[in-house]
């Protein structure tokens, strides 16, 4: 079963097919086993064998996508995730998504203490404001010097904002399985607070969750940085 699962993650999304000796070479396979288990796939339509005698992806997994997209429910993944958060990093943790043109926090953990930013779910904030909302600007491609800088270090922070100037936020994104920007996972608290710490020190823990959560959704997480080029 592993072997066989090996050979669909041999292929990449910019793989048109992939040849025998191509599976082989990705798997670390003898080309025989790789026809042997090659073979049961195609009969199960996880892979089908082209003209040119390549092999490309089959119908099966796009079935079970559709499947897995039926039963998926943020509501199961999301909030295990922020509450980790809080416990590791001692804010309050949040879950926007693009909508309405703008985002809305979908979901929410408070930090236990006294002072913390008065964020509900449901809350709808422009694009234009906040660290998440440059990072879902960023990650939908949005031309601009700031937002290149946001893309190539996959956080933003915002320390003080139309809503309140004495709030602050850290956000980093999170990805859907086509590969587009799913949301964004953010911290939050008193701007004194993040400053004393560096905005920046939350990054790693940030990233490590975003990571997990769009591996939940079935993403690709090759595309964050290394875990030591966000320290």
């Amino acid at each position: 079963m592993d072997r066989a699962l090996s050979i669909l993650a041999a292929f990449s999304p910019n793989d048109r097919s992939l040849t025998l000796t191509q599976i082989a070479e990705r798997t670390g396979l003898y080309k025989s086993t790789v026809l042997r288990l090659i073979e049961s796939l195609a009969r199960a339509h996880y892979l089908v064998r082209i003209t040119d005698g390549s092999y490309q992806i089959g119908p099966k997994p796009l079935q079970l996508g559709a499947i897995f997209q039926r039963q998926f429910h943020t509501s199961e993944h999301v909030p295990p995730v922020l509450r980790e958060l809080v416990a590791q990093l001692g804010e309050s943790a949040s879950y926007y998504v693009p909508a309405q043109n703008g985002r809305i926090c979908l979901h929410r953990v408070d930090a236990p203490r006294m002072i913390r930013d008065a964020v509900r779910e449901g809350d709808w904030r422009p694009l234009e404001n906040g660290a998440a909302g440059t990072i879902i600007l960023a990650f939908r491609g949005t031309p601009g010097d700031r937002l290149d800088r946001v893309r190539r270090e996959f956080w933003a922070a915002s320390l003080g904002n139309e809503v309140d100037p004495e709030l602050a936020a850290v956000s980093v994104p999170v990805f859907a399985a086509s590969g587009e920007i799913a949301g964004a996972l953010s911290i939050s608290g008193p701007r004194y607070r993040l400053e004393e710490l560096g905005t920046r020190s939350f990054v790693p823990a940030l990233l490590a969750a975003a990571r997990r959560l769009s591996a939940s959704f079935g993403a690709d997480t090759s595309v964050y940085p290394a875990q030591e080029d966000a320290r």
